[in-house]
């Protein structure tokens, strides 16, 4: 910038000026294209944001993929919405997703150029959780789609002490949200004074700390500290997710823009996808597509 100035300055007329102008402009034109240069050669990297239920699959194959691979990975598990939002914009590489994109994101998409591409890198169970000290082991779809819509408020009428339920939910941002009024809630509303969460983590924290607390995550989020509820007498494994029995279910994907492809994205992806990648699913608790 100092050369630019000293170009310009002490020019006694038009003729002179213009040329020391254009002078200015190619210098600036160089700057501009060598920055560029610099940002390619040292642009290694890939920016993954959406879903905190894909982020323990995320984080496990990011880590083991960088070991043989110089790529900087960011990761930021901000929901499934946020996600998709964000490769629309195109300010992600790759938008994780506990759902599938909805046809006005899908437009909204195409609308802005994005060639979108969903990849399908798990399969996840969502298990309603209790806090260890409720003595309720069991609970059906229909009572599920009660306690959420408050048609059922108190433990005692699920066979448990008599309090009073703490209904704990995800937010509307959240695909796991999306899944459960889907196919607990069947399109209706959670009720009102539900606590909502941002993340599976936060839930899994809220159903620790109280024992009246009912919520529900991806499968690979559940630890000692929350107890899982079988579902229609069935227990939420693995093994029944696979086999179909497991009434909650639902694929995790990752979403990207074709036209904006680069090299290293697509070499996490094939990663992800290949036996090593697939290993790691199961690892952190999911089922593998592969």
């Amino acid at each position: 910038m100092f050369c630019i100035i000293k170009l310009l300055r002490g020019t006694n007329n038009m003729k002179t000026f213009i040329k020391n102008l254009l002078a200015a402009v190619s210098v600036l034109a160089i700057a501009a294209i060598s920055l560029s240069g610099c940002s390619r050669e040292s642009g290694n990297k890939v920016v993954i944001k959406g879903s905190t239920t894909v982020l323990p699959i995320t984080q496990k194959t990011s880590e083991a993929f960088r070991k043989n691979n110089k790529v900087s990975i960011t990761i930021e598990g901000s929901g499934s919405g946020n996600g998709i939002k964000a490769l629309i914009e195109g300010t992600c590489d790759i938008a994780n997703s506990s759902r599938e994109m909805k046809p006005e994101e899908i437009k909204s998409a195409a609308d802005k150029g994005r060639r979108v591409k969903e990849i399908a890198v798990a399969i996840d169970l969502i298990v309603p959780v209790v806090n260890p000290a409720n003595g309720v082991k069991e609970i059906t779809m229909a009572q599920l789609k009660a306690i959420y819509d408050g048609s059922i408020t108190n433990w005692k009428q699920l066979g448990g002490k008599d309090e009073n339920i703490v209904v704990i939910s995800r937010d509307t941002s959240s695909g796991t949200y999306e899944i459960w009024n889907e196919k607990v809630m069947k399109k209706t509303d959670v009720k009102k004074d539900a606590l909502l969460q941002a993340s599976n983590g936060a839930i899994i924290s809220a159903v620790a700390g109280n024992p009246r607390a009912i919520g529900y995550v991806g499968y690979g989020y559940i630890d000692s500290s929350v107890k899982p509820l079988n579902v229609d007498k069935v227990e939420g494994t693995i093994e029944n997710g696979k086999s179909g029995k497991y009434p909650i279910s639902r694929k995790l994907y990752m979403y990207v823009d074709e036209n904006r492809v680069s090299a290293d994205t697509q070499k996490y992806i094939d990663y992800v996808l290949g036996a090593e990648g697939q290993r790691l699913v199961k690892e952190a608790g999911f089922i593998p597509v592969n």
